[in-house]
């Protein structure tokens, strides 16, 4: 299994919000090359980069640092969200060296965009399914759709998606633990992988992940916690990587 650091991008700089508030962040660093380096010599094999400007604009905003990163650490697995609503911008980030891109808000709005670019960009394209109380949000989580996560995940994996990303937004942010119970459920759901995110704190939750890692779950996202240091990122990822 994957531990996964995550780089959210606003104005320029590593933060991290409360629960998706724009208003509520804490800025890490205002170097993101500087950030995923740490990252990357800590032992990631993977980054999970997020425009938040760009999720809330609905197109890139920070893509000139995301290209940065793309460029720095070329044999590094890169997956972004935030803003990707078109066809440009999906191969604009793919020639840059990213490796995946993840789309959500449009996924939700427009389902059919998912079959197209799936056909047009096979093996690169993840859903970000980011959900309160059983129910999908967009526009960087300030809307609330009435869609149920499990039926659009089963319809996204018929056209052919990479993984679903799924986060609890109430627990985004808020050191509160993963919503273990529904990432599996949804993993259970499903014949494709399932990347955890939202509320990962202490290694207690990385062994709850491994207890449940043959059951769909490739991987999970971390990001408060490893900047704030109530998760020591290189014993995390050496532990997923030995889960039995």
């Amino acid at each position: 299994m994957l531990i996964i650091p995550a780089i959210d991008l606003k104005d320029g700089k590593c933060v991290r919000l409360k629960q998706g508030r724009m208003e509520d962040n804490t800025v890490f660093s205002d170097d993101p090359v500087a950030t995923a380096k740490r990252w990357v010599d800590a032992g990631a094999k993977r980054l999970h980069i997020v425009d938040l400007n760009g999720a809330f604009a609905g197109k890139p905003v920070n893509a000139s640092a995301i290209h940065q990163i793309a460029q720095t650490f070329p044999d590094l697995l890169i997956q972004v969200g935030g803003g990707i609503r078109d066809i440009n911008t999906i191969q604009t980030y793919l020639d840059a060296g990213v490796s995946y891109v993840i789309i959500g808000t449009k996924a939700v709005k427009e389902p059919h965009f998912v079959s197209d670019v799936c056909l047009e960009y096979p093996h690169h394209i993840i859903i970000g399914l980011d959900v309160r109380n059983g129910k999908v949000a967009t526009e960087g989580w300030s809307k609330l759709s009435h869609h149920d996560v499990i039926d659009l995940a089963k319809r996204f994996e018929k056209d052919g998606v990479e993984a679903i990303v799924f986060t609890d937004i109430s627990r985004d942010g808020m050191m509160q633990g993963l919503n273990i119970d529904s990432t599996v459920a949804l993993a259970n759901a499903i014949n494709i992988p399932v990347i955890a995110s939202g509320g990962i704190t202490t290694m207690d939750d990385i062994e709850a992940l491994c207890k449940v890692a043959g059951e769909g779950i490739i991987g999970a996202i971390t990001g408060r916690a490893i900047y704030e240091g109530t998760l020591d990122f290189a014993e995390a990822q050496r532990r997923a990587e030995n889960c039995n």
